[in-house]
């Protein structure tokens, strides 16, 4: 009886195992368990249970294992021309005024420029400053554009109901969709060990205030003859318009987190309007020139302001042009 009810068990798990076997050949999840408990001499009933485990917990582990390369996939597709938003209408034609002024506005249902080069188009389009665009024809930098595009009422409205921020990221993915859309424009991003700015603090910084004002209204930096005004802006955002004055990326090591208001007295030599309005935080470009008194710039800041650049290499973000097309007049 005892070999019958043995052979009787044998036989059973036998059934399992054939089972076992046909349900897990996607990745023999049950094999080398089976395997290591019939070495080892378990019983029919303590195997079938671990075939059991192992069956359950086999796809488990399976999928798991594959949930990192699913998630990277994801993160590595980029937003392509007809996932951005856009303009409902748009003008693009040549600026053939003397004019060497840039112009750059973006009211509420439109944008409107003139004297404008690709160049400071992809500036505005990516956030870069123009040490980070590599690549690219000679006309990127010396032919300029009048431009003209209309914002439908649907997208203004959605745009009116963002945070600041936010609605000048959606702008800008606009202009994006423009210059992919009208010059054919495709670029890719690499990264290049780069000369940097450091903005710290000196010893007896900060020279200025936090911001009164808590409302999105009336901030930005503003240029005049006398100098540079900042009102409710963040350190973060003073290094992002430092980095477009020199000329080098600007990283803020101040450790400052509030909204700030100050105003940096020094001559001007130019004033060239950047894409942006003053509410979003546009600003005039200017030469690195000396104040009335004859100190220079990097020195008006540490006088002025409690602040200091500090000169070293640090990873700088490069916008690579890869193609590009004059645009045809419509």
């Amino acid at each position: 009886m005892t070999l019958n009810l043995f052979s009787t068990r044998r036989a059973t798990a036998s059934v399992w195992e054939n089972n076992i076997w046909r349900l897990c050949t996607f990745a023999n999840t049950a094999r080398l368990p089976l395997l290591f408990l019939r070495k080892f001499g378990f019983s029919g009933k303590l195997l079938r249970v671990a075939i059991g485990v192992a069956v359950v917990a086999g796809p488990i582990i399976f999928g798991l294992l594959h949930v990192p390369q699913i998630q990277a996939q994801s993160a590595s597709a980029a937003p392509t021309p007809s996932t951005l938003p856009s303009f409902d209408v748009a003008s693009i034609k040549p600026d053939h005024s003397d004019s060497r002024r840039q112009k750059f506005s973006f009211d509420i249902n439109s944008l409107t420029g003139s004297g404008l080069t690709l160049q400071s188009l992809i500036e505005f389009a990516y956030n870069v400053k123009d040490f980070q665009i590599h690549g690219g024809p000679g006309w990127a930098n010396s032919e300029t554009f009048e431009v003209q595009a209309k914002i439908d009422a649907a997208t203004v409205e959605a745009l009116n109901k963002l945070p600041r921020a936010q609605r000048q990221e959606q702008r800008r993915s606009m202009v994006q969709s423009l210059l992919a859309d009208r010059f054919k424009l495709k670029v890719s991003h690499s990264s290049k060990e780069l000369p940097i700015y450091a903005l710290v603090l000196t010893k007896d910084g900060p020279k200025f205030s936090e911001s009164a004002s808590s409302a999105n209204v009336d901030v930005g930096f503003w240029s005049t003859d006398a100098g540079t005004k900042a009102k409710g802006e963040s350190m973060s955002d003073f290094a992002n318009w430092l980095s477009r004055e020199t000329g080098r990326k600007v990283v803020d090591n101040t450790g400052l987190q509030g909204k700030y208001d100050f105003i940096l007295h020094w001559t001007q030599d130019r004033q060239t309007p950047l894409p942006g309005t003053a509410a979003d935080g546009g600003q005039g470009s200017v030469a690195l020139a000396s104040d009335s008194s004859g100190s220079s710039f990097f020195t008006a800041i540490q006088e002025q302001l409690g602040l200091k650049l500090e000169s070293k290499k640090g990873p700088v973000e490069i916008l690579v042009i890869d193609s590009v097309e004059k645009p045809s007049e419509n």
